[in-house]
């Protein structure tokens, strides 16, 4: 099953009438209408109202909801309402909320407050989603299923230290297996009864909170168990639903990088991948484009669904800045030219209490149609219907991709050294940047993607080798291409231990080098580097945090160090590997230092995109199913940009003519959508 079957992006977002008396929900579509909203979300957080109490079920206000959406003539994206439980079933049944990290059973309250582990609430949850599939399947304008809510949150109680040591069970099958790989020799922690091993917290293996573990391996393995046990409760769901739903499509909301959760290994049990984005700030263009990609990467480049997005401003931070205007249009912009085939908002109206209260909306407090925000979100809409269906299903002809791996992320961040300063996140989105900058289509995978098609592979902070991934990444190379690797790569492997071989282990072949030591310095800490290779413009950038002592073993020298007892040692080195070339950056570039090291890979293989050259424009391709090629220009800069057209088309915006070579300009925040003639 692939994504749901509409004539165009769909464009709406989640809408609460339960929240509101049945007078207002006239004038919501009243103004859905004039802002072009065909698509609604429904029923995210009705757990209480559509069961009351354990025996009894009342979906009158659903039903109503539901039936409205019908007559008004909105598809709709129908939620099971299991993201929140009920606080009857958090009294019935004590163990449906979570025991924390610290070993504190919760009460009642907030959301993602359900044990993952516990009987009661999988019951409970999966039956409502079997009644909703029953009620609501024949529903007209169904286009989607949404199970639950922004999964997250982790449990440490008995329920979940059971199922862990169960999950273990299948995992090595023998207590022998797992001390082996949890390195239990370690401090006299050899396990000798499955009954012994406890989940690992604030009362066992940790000190100062999650990152700080004595045993990484049994933290590691917990990660892992967590994300699993919460995949189940969605399976369960999923499995309800098709009891009633065989054709209509079931998705959950995603959160972008979202720590706890490997949504890797979520990806095959979801029809279409879907995400909130909730960027920081203004100047978050880079990382919400790699986000994009990486969401996009889930189902093997098939297009997602843009589930949740604010149109001015969100309430869960500290400081809520508001999207300037333009930059709504521009951001929605963004998400459809990295495959995004929805583009919905929460929420549709703004509500009058609890947390929330200040979260944008498309409809505000007051209900005028009269306001920026609202004209905006109008705007947006008449520009969403010309475009039509000339984007669904469309395809990005990455030839580059880059490597990301929760479990790389676990397990750097869990170690105790080289450096805690050191966070994967960061060290991703910085080579992420300079492959966006240059204008590049970029494929976000996991490590065990299919790599035959991309001529560039880029595989920061690649901490840990699993399976077959070295060979693989050989492969690139021998037959022409090139692979970029980080410092702290190659280090450990799936159990989180080191290998007994030179650093960067299974990945020194292909690298051409050997690391024996290492020097992990504060933030203030800088030491130069100097790059220089192939006649090209030589760079002194800044290198800090981490500096990995090179020995070339083949490699020749591309950036040496220019300070400390390790002066003029290399610092980046590239190595010939068959047709191609391994590259390794050995310390922490600044930006114009990655970027460096990425153009002249780039350029070898003529992959610089069209306005490499323009500073704040994104650039990115879609191909349709029937070949045709959809170029989208992006101006993310304060000021106005004036350039050539790529190639000759139409802008499906505006439906004017271009003619290749011809002068654009884009406005400040602008967007060009080009339809590409051949």
């Amino acid at each position: 099953m692939t994504l749901p079957a509409v004539a165009k992006i769909p464009y709406g977002g989640d809408y609460n009438p339960e929240q509101w008396p049945e007078e207002v929900w006239k004038d919501d579509y009243r103004l859905f209408e004039l802002a072009r909203i065909d698509t609604v979300t429904l029923g995210v957080f009705v757990w209480a109202q559509t069961q009351p109490s354990p025996d009894v079920y009342d979906f009158s206000t659903l039903d109503r909801a539901v039936e409205r959406a019908v007559a008004e003539g909105r598809q709709i994206c129908l939620a099971t309402g299991t993201a929140a439980h009920p606080a009857w079933l958090a009294r019935v049944h004590p163990d449906v909320t979570r025991v924390d990290f610290e070993g504190r059973r919760r009460r009642f309250g907030q959301r993602h407050n359900s044990c993952p582990s516990s009987p009661a609430y999988r019951r409970f949850s999966t039956e409502l989603a079997r009644r909703v599939a029953q009620r609501y399947a024949a529903t007209p304008g169904l286009v989607a299923w949404h199970v639950n809510n922004e999964y997250g949150g982790a449990c440490y109680c008995g329920l979940c230290a059971a199922n862990f040591r169960v999950w273990l069970r299948q995992r090595y099958g023998s207590l022998d297996a797992l001390n082996q790989a949890w390195y239990t020799t370690f401090w006299s922690h050899t396990f000798t009864e499955w009954a012994q091993i406890e989940p690992p917290s604030a009362l066992t293996e940790h000190w100062r909170g999650p990152d700080h573990t004595a045993f990484q391996g049994i933290t590691l393995d917990y990660l892992r168990f967590m994300s699993e046990a919460m995949l189940t409760n969605f399976v369960d769901e999923k499995a309800a639903i098709r009891e009633f739903s065989r054709d209509v499509p079931v998705t959950t909301n995603f959160m972008g990088m979202y720590r706890p959760i490997d949504y890797h290994r979520w990806a095959e049990h979801l029809d279409f991948a879907s995400w909130d984005n909730y960027p920081p700030d203004d100047r978050s263009a880079a990382r919400m484009a790699f986000t994009h990609d990486l969401i996009r990467g889930l189902k093997g480049g098939q297009p997602f669904w843009l589930m949740e997005q604010t149109p001015s401003y969100t309430a869960s931070r500290d400081v809520n800045p508001l999207k300037r205007p333009g930059l709504m249009r521009l951001w929605s912009w963004q998400a459809v030219a990295h495959g995004a085939d929805a583009v919905l908002f929460f929420q549709m109206r703004a509500g009058r209490g609890a947390c929330e209260k200040y979260h944008g909306a498309v409809i505000g407090h007051a209900g005028r149609s009269d306001t920026r925000v609202f004209r905006e979100v109008t705007e947006l809409g008449a520009e969403l219907d010309r475009l039509g269906g000339a984007t669904l299903g469309a395809r990005t002809p990455a030839r580059v991709a880059i490597l990301f791996d929760w479990d790389s992320w676990w397990a750097l961040e869990i170690s105790d050294g080289p450096s805690r300063l050191v966070r994967y996140q960061q060290v991703v989105l910085a080579y992420h940047r300079a492959l966006w900058d240059a204008g590049v289509d970029v494929d976000a995978v996991p490590v065990t993607a299919d790599l035959s098609g991309y001529d560039v592979v880029v595989a920061p902070a690649l901490h840990m080798i699993k399976a077959d991934l070295a060979a693989r990444l050989e492969e690139v190379a021998q037959r022409g291409g090139t692979v970029l690797g980080t410092y702290l790569s190659g280090r450990v492997d799936q159990n989180d231990q080191v290998f007994l071989a030179d650093v960067p282990g299974p990945l020194a072949p292909l690298m051409g080098i050997r690391i024996d030591e290492w020097d992990a310095r504060g933030a203030d800490v800088v030491n130069p580097v100097t790059l220089a290779a192939d006649g090209a413009r030589s760079l002194v950038c800044a290198a800090t945090l981490l500096f990995e002592l090179v020995v070339p073993a083949g490699a020749e020298v591309v950036g040496r160090y220019q300070a400390d007892f390790y002066a003029g040692t290399p610092a980046v080195t590239r190595h010939r590997f068959g047709a191609g070339e391994g590259w390794y950056v050995a310390t922490g570039l600044d930006q114009a230092g990655v970027s460096w090291v990425v153009r002249r890979i780039l350029d070898r293989h003529g992959l610089l995109g069209p306005y490499a050259h323009v500073p704040d424009l994104e650039s990115a391709v879609r191909v349709a199913p029937d070949g045709t090629r959809l170029r989208f220009l992006l101006n993310h800069g304060e000021e106005p940009v004036e350039l050539p057209a790529s190639a000759a088309g139409v802008d499906l915006l505006t439906g004017v003519r271009v003619a290749a070579g011809a002068p654009l300009r884009l406005d400040r925040y602008g967007v060009l959508v080009l339809r590409e003639e051949s």
